[in-house]
């Protein structure tokens, strides 16, 4: 005779059982901590809006769909702009490209309400135009695009050139500052599937996590990884594109 305790034979752990009050009692509690967090994170944002500026050259040089055009040229006549630093490996086919910027490139969708406070978001990737375009287009992601090969080493001075990186830029007539920048995992802003799944049971489901033993955990195709990006040899957002019939070939 087939249970329900056959079922669960094999399955991941599970929260424990309460009663309407007492979850609610719990979740209250988890409440404060909540409040205070966006709190201290409204916090964080008015110290960033005092942060001082740094100059940046204007005129670097940038490449675009109909060839070069300069950093002021990519705030497309807004006051500030915000560049994602793309990471490239050069040569690689689509398969062989960042999962980590392949995921954080896939949030960024509507740009209206950038727009509506009078900022532009552009991808600079730190790879050649004509292929890093094509994997753009195999994406679907419809955002400003540039190579940032021309001027990387000035745009990203004092930084680790080929790690994604989130930049934040003012213009001021035709002067262009920076007013922030961050890395690694300050690119989360951008992200909205992760801070869902945060709210879950069973959250992230990576490795790192604090979680109760007998949570689910989900390794990377590499034993060393410990987060999870790909699935069967390339990034995740990648297979609806290659059922859709688009062509990930990044040769001309």
């Amino acid at each position: 005779m087939h249970t329900a305790d056959d079922e669960r034979e094999g399955a991941p752990a599970l929260p424990p059982v309460a009663d309407r009050t007492a979850f609610q009692a719990r979740l209250d509690e988890l409440r404060i901590r909540e409040k205070a967090h966006t709190r201290e994170g409204d916090a964080i944002a008015a110290a960033r809006r005092r942060l001082p500026m740094v100059e940046v050259a204007a005129d670097l040089e940038l490449t675009g769909p109909d060839g070069p055009v300069t950093l002021l040229d990519a705030f497309e006549g807004r006051r500030q702009l915000i560049a994602y630093y793309y990471m490239w490996h050069e040569g690689h086919d689509a398969a062989g490209q960042c999962d980590g910027c392949t995921w954080i490139g896939s949030q960024v969708q509507e740009l209206s309400y950038l727009h509506s406070r009078d900022i532009t978001y552009a991808v600079l990737c730190q790879g050649p135009y004509p292929e890093s375009s094509r994997y753009r287009d195999f994406m679907g992601w419809d955002v400003p695009w540039y190579s940032a090969l021309p001027s990387q080493r000035e745009l990203l001075v004092g930084r680790r050139v080929g790690m994604m990186h989130l930049v934040c830029y003012l213009r001021d007539g035709d002067r262009v500052y920076e007013t922030y920048w961050t890395t690694r995992r300050g690119v989360e802003v951008m992200d909205y599937s992760y801070a869902l799944m945060d709210l879950t049971a069973y959250g992230r489901q990576e490795l790192w996590e604090d979680s109760p033993s007998g949570w689910p955990r989900i390794r990377g195709e590499a034993p060393e990884e410990h987060i999870r990006l790909r699935s069967d040899g390339r990034p995740i957002p990648h297979w609806s594109r290659i059922e859709a019939g688009r062509s990930d070939d990044l040769t001309d």
